[in-house]
């Protein structure tokens, strides 16, 4: 079945596949469709070239597609890995770590190592030297949901 419609649409077919997959990529982004769709593409070019060569079956196309889809997926993880930049918001998904330094109240008092603070709009569990409620504390380390706090 492929061999007929490789056969059936030409060196094109290739091309096709290619735009395909790249439209592909619009829809579901991830930059991974993109090195298949360059292989396609890639294959597509050099099939124009070697159409009518005895030689050029849907084999060594299919051979050459797999291929060069692999290496563009290497080389582009490795150029997208060495030109990463840092971002202005490194702790954007890390909501515990973004408060370390952040002076509070505490909202209940800390017993036996444990107590809440309130900051901004929720509570969060604290761990320190015993306090009662009202004293400041500054927040040194986060693990997770839980602070652990000093008295400031």
């Amino acid at each position: 079945m492929l061999g007929r419609i490789i056969t059936e649409l030409g060196p094109w077919s290739w091309w096709v596949l290619g735009m395909l997959l790249l439209a592909a990529e619009l829809v579901m982004p991830g930059v991974f469709l993109v090195w298949i769709g360059l292989g396609a593409v890639l294959t597509g070019a050099v099939s124009l070239l070697l159409w009518d060569a005895g030689f050029w079956t849907w084999q060594l196309q299919s051979l050459l597609f797999a291929a060069s889809a692999i290496a563009f997926t290497l080389a582009g993880r490795r150029y997208f890995s060495r030109h990463e930049t840092d971002s202005d918001q490194p702790l954007l998904n890390q909501r515990g770590a973004s408060l370390v330094g952040r002076t509070a109240v505490l909202a209940e008092p800390i017993r036996e190592g444990r107590g809440r603070i309130r900051l901004d709009d929720t509570f969060w569990l604290v761990s320190g030297p015993d306090l009662p409620s009202g004293a400041r504390v500054k927040i040194i380390s986060s693990n997770g949901r839980d602070l652990t706090v000093e008295e400031a």
